[in-house]
């Protein structure tokens, strides 16, 4: 048993509650009490905000080594991907967990305890399988064990170059033969205490209507979460009305994804019915907006899918920065600049999308909430930089989502486990291990 006093703590809603004593028994939260003014005898006084873990609902852990190298000049997002291709084509197994590793615990570090992987990088060189044909997936499980945080393996079903064209270079490694290949290899990989297992359909560019339907039965069958890049590219729905008549997300819904398991990821240029669509199959729309600015993609209509009856969640995606709080602002502050409109989202909502909603479209509905019963899962910040000094403690969740970054990060708990302790991992030299995997990655 573990006990934690909390200067304050984020318990929902828009005010922090000053005073909350926690008691953690067998990784769960047992006991959430405020209003207790003095830490109890044997408690552990944790100050500054106490949040609950933040999700990371969609990650590709490889493009981490991309960072720095693909920014400048005037390059779209075709041209940043024949740069992630060629990192690709560089990876091994080894190396592969190495720079999972020292990204999931650069995660740890920013307050993220759990991330949903959107694995596609399967095989070696030339699209010949490994030995074991899930090496690269388990790779990247075990990768989060070692990094102390718990993963959801979204292992995607990549099949053509892109509306029927041929596969080509690094998409080699990505592909299985057929949807009936994926679905023999998806189902070997195994869950474990930290970790289950999704499905994912790339896109429609690289999954047709029927192997996508057979992906989302696959799911389905297995209550299991589904994601799929979405309306990434004003390009992939031209060429998806071109091929098949339909949106993206006519497509994924005429094949059975869309429901309360599917996680639309970036969802950013919708037609207006296809706002009403996924709104109305309570589908997750993940954003990625350090992404999405990064690669010039746009900005998705989030409140408009709020409205519409969509859930909120946020990835960090080919982390061009791992920060979960500069992801929930931009969700608000980018409407502004596209409306001229404040106001769009509250901080309480855009913490609900870092923390529960994210854990929930990853399939960890339990997790994500400092409540009795929930995984002893979180985050405290510490409120005396120079970032957040002078806080109003009660609206200390505003100051932490338009003002906090990742290194405001004090300590991160998960499963009751201590895994940053004083800013620092508790397991391993997460710049030295970035530095090292990176740097083999370009040799």
């Amino acid at each position: 048993m573990t006990e934690l006093w909390c200067e304050l703590a984020w318990l929902g809603g828009e005010a922090a509650q000053p005073g909350v004593a926690l008691r953690v028994e067998e990784g769960r939260f047992a006991a959430v009490e405020p209003g207790v003014e003095r830490p109890p005898a044997g408690a552990e006084r944790l100050g500054g905000l106490t949040l609950p873990g933040l999700a990371n609902a969609h990650s590709h852990a490889f493009q981490r080594a991309l960072r720095g190298r693909t920014h400048a000049g005037r390059r779209d997002f075709w041209a940043w991907r024949d740069g992630m291709y060629a990192l690709a084509e560089r990876l091994d197994p080894e190396l592969f967990l190495r720079l999972a590793r020292a990204a999931y615990a650069e995660m740890a570090l920013a307050g993220i305890t759990c991330v949903g992987e959107f694995h596609y990088l399967h095989h070696g060189p030339r699209g010949v399988p490994y030995a074991n044909p899930n090496e690269l997936g388990e790779a990247a499980i075990a990768a989060a064990a070692e990094a102390g945080i718990r993963i959801t393996l979204l292992d995607a079903c990549y099949l053509s170059g892109g509306f029927g064209s041929e596969l080509a270079g690094a998409q080699l490694r990505f592909a299985d033969a057929s949807a009936a290949a994926w679905a023999e290899r998806a189902g070997r990989l195994s869950p474990a205490a930290h970790a289950r297992i999704g499905a994912a359909i790339h896109s429609v560019r690289a999954v047709d209507p029927a192997a996508a339907a057979a992906v989302a039965d696959w799911a389905r069958e297995r209550g299991a979460p589904l994601h799929a890049h979405v309306s990434e590219q004003p390009a992939e729905n031209e060429r998806c009305l071109a091929a098949y008549g339909l949106t993206p997300a006519a497509v994924l819904d005429r094949a059975g994804a869309l429901g309360e398991r599917f996680t639309a990821v970036h969802a950013t240029h919708l037609a207006d019915a296809d706002v009403g669509l996924l709104g109305s199959r309570s589908v997750t729309c993940c954003l990625c907006p350090t992404t999405e600015r990064d690669l010039a993609d746009g900005v998705a209509p989030a409140r408009r899918l709020r409205d519409a009856g969509a859930s909120l969640a946020l990835g960090t995606d080919s982390h061009a920065i791992v920060d979960p709080f500069e992801e929930a602002r931009a969700v608000e502050l980018d409407q502004r600049l596209v409306t001229g409109e404040r106001g769009h989202h509250s901080p309480a909502e855009l913490l609900e999308a870092a923390s529960a909603a994210g854990h929930r479209c990853l399939g960890w509905p339990e997790a994500g909430r400092i409540e009795p019963g929930a995984l002893a899962d979180l985050v405290t910040l510490g409120l005396d930089s120079a970032r957040l000094a002078g806080s109003d403690p009660a609206s200390a969740p505003a100051a932490a989502v338009f003002a906090a970054s990742a290194a405001d990060v004090r300590s991160v708990m998960v499963g009751g486990e201590w895994v940053v302790r004083d800013g620092r991992h508790a397991r391993l030299d997460a710049a030295g291990e970035l530095e090292a995997a990176v740097r083999e990655a370009w040799a």
